[in-house]
């Protein structure tokens, strides 16, 4: 699922990008938001995907607009915001640590304007919800068609990332609500367990284990692993049942998706601790662990204290009376 962005509803608003007076060092806060608001979406769109000609095609504004509206932006506030290489775009540090802070603003923008709605229909409305990657393909999809059964009018916008970085969106605004391993335990989040889900040890079809259908994970601490990276949710919790079974893994390979380490584990280039796949894939044998207790949990986070919309409030319901049946049996 391609993640949408609060440009998706600003962008439509503005009219095309016509001449502005510029900004001068004499321009006071309020004309220079005046001047600066139309060309922050277009900004925020090139910079999504480094590229004119997408960034046009997503946003429906033609590319010289868009060309235009970024030069003005980087002259009027002096700072070189891409690395231009012939078609080929690139953010500046300037250009990371100006996102960072215009899609903040955009998608305050996009809330409020949502927030009015639903004070005119409390039924209809967007939600920021953000969740793992591994619950991408059968879990989310799900959980969406049978709440929008109910409210046809919610929008959502979704955002697939690893724990820790959508805990920062979490923090930063950018999300409602996200589904995410470990629950976050911090006085400024609030997290709710909802279900578990059992790990299991992967290996290679032709692997020495191949033929069981049980292990301790202690009988694979000679064995070479594919992990994820540092900072993901899932490595963390492996490298904590090695460390209960008794051995530190030897990590040959770290990626960024479980099926990538399938794909690795099939190539055998080492075995790995992962959630159940939502289609089996040819090449791997995946046991059950038995010792530690191999599970994740999979919880529900919000930011403390912040407000919800009716439909936030309403997805947050819905989410929260599925705890024990999250997920689909495929993935128990």
């Amino acid at each position: 699922m391609r993640p949408m962005h609060g440009t998706a509803l600003i962008v439509p608003m503005l009219h095309e990008y016509r001449s502005q007076p510029r900004l001068s060092l004499n321009s006071n806060e309020e004309e220079m938001g005046l001047l600066l608001a139309p060309r922050l979406a277009y900004f925020a769109a090139v910079a999504r995907h480094e590229h004119v000609t997408r960034a046009a095609h997503e946003t429906g504004v033609p590319q010289s607009t868009l060309s235009r509206a970024v030069a003005r932006l980087e002259e009027d506030l002096g700072v070189t915001l891409f690395a231009r290489k012939g078609r080929a775009l690139s953010l500046t540090p300037a250009g990371r640590t100006f996102l960072l802070s215009v899609e903040r603003a955009l998608g305050e923008v996009e809330r409020a304007a949502e927030a009015v709605r639903a004070d005119v229909d409390p039924t209809a409305g967007r939600v920021a919800f953000g969740f793992l990657h591994t619950m991408g393909s059968e879990t989310v999809p799900a959980l969406l068609r049978a709440f929008r059964a109910d409210h046809p009018k919610v929008r959502f916008t979704l955002v697939q990332n690893y724990g820790e970085a959508m805990i920062e969106r979490l923090r930063a605004g950018e999300l409602d609500l996200c589904l995410t391993s470990p629950v976050p335990d911090a006085p400024d989040l609030v997290g709710r367990r909802l279900d578990e889900q059992r790990l299991r040890l992967v290996v290679p079809d032709d692997h020495r284990l191949a033929g069981r259908k049980r292990i301790r994970l202690a009988e694979a601490s000679d064995e070479v692993f594919v992990t994820l990276e540092p900072g993901y949710g899932l490595r963390r919790i492996t490298d904590d049942l090695c460390a209960e079974a008794g051995f530190r893994p030897r990590v040959a390979f770290e990626g960024e998706e479980a099926e990538t380490l399938r794909g690795l584990v099939a190539a055998g280039l080492g075995v790995a601790l992962l959630p159940p796949p939502a289609v089996p894939r040819p090449g791997v044998v995946e046991l059950t662990v038995t010792a530690p207790r191999a599970v994740r949990e999979i919880g529900v986070a919000w930011q403390a204290g912040r407000p919800d919309t009716p439909p936030v409030a309403a997805f947050k319901k819905f989410l929260l009376s599925r705890r024990g049946r999250l997920l689909g049996v495929a993935e128990q």
